[in-house]
């Protein structure tokens, strides 16, 4: 399956998750879920969806392991790439 014959909705995160403003960013969160997008389920795209809402400097410093993650932030996805990245 090629990234046109994904849904709208998957094409739409696929891009964001991509397009984050830091070139980190867009690496670690845009290959975490370039390797992903086919297999999320719905409520794990909905997760993903919160996850990228995320400022880009938290993101990275949660995934490079220089801060914790906050519990309120805390999610499965988040969780997923945290343990991709060996933070």
């Amino acid at each position: 399956m090629t990234d046109s014959e994904l849904s709208p909705r998957r094409r739409r995160l696929l891009f964001r998750a991509h397009h984050r403003g830091t070139k980190e960013a867009d690496l670690m969160v845009g290959g975490f879920v370039t390797r992903h997008i086919r297999a999320f389920t719905e409520a794990e795209l909905d997760e993903l969806e919160a996850v990228l809402e995320y400022q880009d400097v938290d993101l990275t410093d949660w995934l490079m392991g220089r801060r914790a993650v906050p519990a309120s932030h805390a999610t499965p996805i988040l969780s997923r790439m945290l343990a991709e990245y060996g933070a």
